[in-house]
C-alpha cells in the first residue's frame, strides 16, 4: 500500500483537504479548508475541491478519497445532509473523477471518521466490534468489526420512543432543547443501550465537537462496554478518506 494519500472531507459548512501518511494517521501537509458554497450544489462543490487539490499539488499517482454527508453505494450518493438535494441518487464519484482527472474514492463522512479512530486513533488496534459515533448537528455512526468497516451503518436514525434519535440524542438536540448535561445524558444513555443492547459493541468511541467536553457527560452513562472519546477531532475524516482510498487503490 502506498504510504501517502489525500483526504477531502467536505460538510455542509467547510471543505477540508490534506496529505495523509496512511501508515502512521498523521498530516504531512497542513489543512487547507475553505467554505462550502452556499447551496451546497455537486458543481459548485467539486470546484471547492478542487481548488483543495491544486494547492496540496499530489502526484498523479497519489490516491484521492473523499468523504461526503451522504449514504454512499458504489459511488453514488444516496442522501444529502446539509447540502443540496441535487447530490440525492448522484453519481458523485463520477463527477469528481471527470473534473478531477483521476480516480477517486468517495465513502461516508461518519465511516471515514470511525475508520480513522480505529485505525489510528482512540480505538487503535480495538479487536472486536467498534461504534464510533459522531455527535453534532445529527449522530453519525460507524461500525468496524476487527478493523473492517461495515459502511453506511446510519444507527443516528434509530427510532426510540417514537423519535429519530438524533432529534432527540444529538448535540443540536442538547442545543436547542437548552439542555443540562445531566438530562441530555439521560437522552444518550437511552440511546447508547439500545445500540449496546442491538449490538453487544467492544468499544463506543464519541466523537464531534462536543467530545472536547467528554468529562461533563461521558462519566454519567452507564454501559457494559467501554466508552472514550475521540482523539482524532477535526482531522478524522480526512485521515479516514485517504486510508480507504489508499486500501481501494490496492485492491
Amino acid at each position: 500500500m502506498t504510504s501517502l494519500a489525500v483526504g477531502v472531507d467536505i460538510g455542509g459548512t467547510g471543505i477540508k483537504g490534506a496529505i495523509v501518511d496512511v501508515t502512521t494517521g498523521e498530516l504531512q501537509t497542513d489543512r487547507i479548508k475553505k467554505a462550502t458554497p452556499e447551496g451546497g450544489k455537486p458543481h459548485d462543490i467539486v470546484a471547492v475541491a478542487k481548488s483543495i487539490l491544486d494547492e496540496l499539488a499530489p502526484g498523479a499517482d497519489v490516491p484521492v478519497g473523499v468523504c461526503f454527508p451522504a449514504i454512499v453505494r458504489d459511488g453514488k450518493t444516496m442522501s444529502a445532509a446539509n447540502v443540496s438535494k441535487k447530490w440525492i441518487g448522484f453519481e458523485a464519484e463520477a463527477l469528481f473523477e471527470k473534473e478531477l482527472g483521476r480516480s477517486i474514492h468517495f465513502v461516508n463522512d461518519a465511516d471515514a471518521a470511525g475508520f480513522a479512530e480505529q485505525q489510528f486513533g482512540a480505538a487503535k488496534g480495538k479487536e472486536g466490534l467498534v461504534v464510533v459515533t459522531t455527535l453534532g448537528t445529527g449522530i453519525g455512526t460507524a461500525l468496524i468489526n476487527d478493523g473492517v468497516l461495515i459502511v453506511n451503518s446510519e444507527l443516528g436514525h434509530l427510532e426510540i420512543d417514537g423519535h429519530d434519535a438524533e432529534s432527540r440524542a444529538s448535540f443540536a438536540a442538547k442545543e436547542r432543547d437548552e439542555l443540562s448535561w445531566k438530562h441530555w445524558a439521560k437522552r444518550l444513555q437511552k440511546y447508547y443501550s439500545t445500540l449496546e443492547a442491538l449490538l453487544s459493541p467492544e468499544l463506543f468511541v464519541v466523537g464531534g465537537g462536543v467530545s472536547k467536553h467528554h468529562e461533563e457527560f461521558l462519566p454519567l452513562l452507564d454501559l457494559q462496554a467501554g466508552i472514550i472519546p475521540a482523539t482524532l477531532r477535526n482531522n478524522a475524516g480526512i485521515i479516514g478518506a485517504a486510508t480507504l482510498a489508499a486500501r481501494s487503490q490496492q485492491r
